[in-house]
């Protein structure tokens, strides 16, 4: 019985930290790819019309 209580705890604890993995990976990608969009509309702009 203890034995498969270790093995439950243990998959929680690596679903659990996971979840924080993602969830960091993921809020700096979308940081990332938010910064790269506004550089290009910027850059595009200074292109189109400040040249």
């Amino acid at each position: 019985m203890d034995e498969n209580f270790m093995i439950y705890a243990g998959a929680i604890l690596a679903i659990v930290i996971c979840f924080v993995i993602i969830k960091k990976v993921a809020s700096c990608l979308i940081r990332s790819i938010v910064s790269l969009v506004v550089l290009a509309i910027i850059a595009y702009v200074y292109f189109t019309y400040m040249r």
